[in-house]
C-alpha cells in the first residue's frame, strides 16, 4: 500500500518541510465553500487554507499544546509522533508512536487521536499496541489507560476525549489491524464506543455503530457527538450524556453519505466551538455545521481530511488532510480557549 518510492518522496518531503524555519507565507490550498450566510460569521470572507508542511503519508490528531504553543500530529504509517512550532518547522516527537512490537505490525500502526487531559498529560489512541495511553509531555515514558474490555483486546483505539469529570472516551474500529476487520488476532467482534471512569473502570456505551470514529461533547457536555466513518452510512450521530456518565439513545445529527461518492473523504475527527458549532472532517473536507445540525459550508482541501483541532489563542484551525498539515483562521474560537 506504501511502496518504498513513494516512502522516499515522503521522507524527503518532510525533511523540505521541517527546514523551511520562520516561514511566514505558506502556500494555500483548496476553498472555503459558502452554503448558508451564518458561515460568514464564523469563517472571513478573506480565510485560506495555509499548508505548513507536506510529504507525509495519513496525518492524523492535531492537539494544540498551550505551554509552548506548538502542535503535535500523527502520521500514522510510518508509526511516528511529529511536532509543528511556528519558528522550527517540523521536527520528529516520538517514534515509534503506537507500536513497540517486533517487526511490521500493519499499515497504520501509529498512534492516531490524541489530547492532552486535564493534567497537560498527552492522551494518545495507540492503533498498534491496541490501546489508550497517558505520556507526561514534561518527561517519562508512557502508562496505559485501557487496553481491553471484559479480557477482550480493543480493535484499534481511533479518537478519544475528556470529560470534565475526568473520564475519557473513545472509539475503537478495525483500521490499526493488520487485516482490519478480517484480522485474525481480533478478539472482538464490536466496534464500540468505550468509557473509561476516574477510577480506571472500562465500560461499553454504544456497540452498534460499524464504523465509530471522531468525537466530541458540546460545549455544556449535554451531548456527546460520534462520527461513523462507513461509506455506506456516513453519518453524525449526537448521544444525550447522562449524570451518571453514560449515553442515551441516539439520534441522526447530519448525514452525509449522499456526498460520499462525489466528494473525497468519510466522516471523521470532530472539534466544537465555544457556540456549539461542529467542525466534522467528511466528504470534501471540514464540515462546518451548525449546533442544529444544519450544514453552513465546507473548508475543502481538496483531499481526504482526516481531523482536526483548535489552536493559538483558540481561532486557528488546524487541519490534517491526507499528505497535509494545514490551518485557517476562523472568527470564533474552540472549546477550552
Amino acid at each position: 500500500m506504501y511502496p518504498f518510492k513513494k516512502f522516499l518522496s515522503i521522507l524527503s518531503g518532510v525533511l523540505l518541510a521541517g527546514s523551511a524555519l520562520s516561514q511566514t507565507n505558506y502556500p494555500t490550498i483548496g476553498k472555503v465553500v459558502r452554503i448558508d450566510p451564518k458561515l460568514d460569521n464564523l469563517l472571513g470572507k478573506e480565510a485560506k487554507i495555509e499548508v505548513l508542511a507536506s510529504g507525509f503519508v495519513w496525518t492524523e490528531g492535531p492537539v494544540w499544546v498551550k505551554e509552548g504553543s506548538y502542535l503535535l500530529f500523527n502520521d500514522i504509517p510510518p508509526n511516528t509522533l511529529f511536532k509543528w512550532k511556528e519558528e522550527e518547522g517540523i521536527t520528529s516527537f516520538l517514534k515509534p508512536s503506537g507500536y513497540t512490537g517486533i517487526g511490521r505490525y500493519s499499515n497504520e500502526p501509529g498512534s492516531n487521536g490524541l489530547i492532552l487531559n486535564q493534567k497537560g498529560e498527552l492522551i494518545a489512541c495507540e492503533h498498534g499496541d491496541r490501546r489508550v495511553s497517558l505520556m507526561p509531555l514534561s518527561g517519562g515514558g508512557k502508562r496505559t489507560l485501557a487496553d481491553n474490555y471484559q479480557g477482550k483486546r480493543f480493535n484499534s483505539p481511533n479518537d478519544v476525549v475528556q470529560k470534565s469529570d475526568g473520564s475519557y472516551y473513545f472509539t475503537d474500529p478495525p483500521y490499526g489491524l493488520p487485516q482490519q476487520e478480517n484480522d485474525p488476532s481480533r478478539e472482538t467482534s464490536i466496534c464500540g464506543v468505550y468509557r473509561i471512569s476516574p477510577d480506571g473502570k472500562v465500560s461499553l456505551l454504544i456497540s452498534d455503530l460499524t464504523r465509530p470514529n471522531g468525537l466530541a461533547f458540546s460545549p455544556d457536555e449535554k451531548i456527546l457527538y460520534v462520527a461513523q466513518s462507513d461509506p455506506q452510512k456516513a453519518i453524525i450521530m449526537a448521544y444525550p450524556v447522562l449524570k451518571d456518565g453514560n449515553l442515551g439513545k441516539g439520534k441522526l445529527f447530519f448525514d452525509a453519505t449522499a456526498n460520499v461518492s462525489t466528494m473525497k473523504g468519510l466522516p471523521d475527527g470532530l472539534k466544537v466551538d465555544r457556540n456549539g458549532n461542529l467542525f466534522a472532517t467528511g466528504p470534501g473536507g471540514v464540515m462546518v455545521l451548525s449546533p442544529e445540525g444544519t450544514l453552513l459550508g465546507r473548508i475543502d482541501t481538496g483531499e481526504a481530511t482526516a481531523n482536526c483541532a483548535f489552536g493559538d489563542d483558540g481561532s486557528t484551525l488546524y487541519i490534517t488532510a491526507d499528505m497535509y498539515l494545514c490551518r485557517i483562521k476562523t472568527k470564533t474560537k474552540g472549546v477550552g480557549f
